[in-house]
């Protein structure tokens, strides 16, 4: 039940990882955002590449939290015998 137990605990670490990263990442894009706010081209040039890698960047997170789940999923039903 131990080896469950630290799946579980580094699946809970790696999620929070993944997701302070992605608002990390958002911040930062805010921050850029701002920064370019009075150059009318490169404005709208960085906003609209911002809302594409943010758009990208939450589907990777996403799906790499759903990927941990599935390994943690997978680990219980090995421990459990639920095979």
């Amino acid at each position: 039940m131990s080896d469950y137990r630290d799946v579980q605990t580094a699946v809970r670490v790696e999620k929070f990882r993944i997701w302070f990263a992605w608002v990390a990442g958002g911040i930062i894009m805010l921050i850029i955002t701002n920064a370019t706010r009075y150059v009318a081209v490169v404005s709208v040039i960085t906003q609209a590449l911002l809302v594409i890698l943010g758009v990208l960047s939450t589907i990777a997170a996403v799906r790499m939290t759903n990927a941990l789940n599935r390994k943690a999923e997978a680990k219980r039903r090995e421990v459990l015998g639920d095979l």
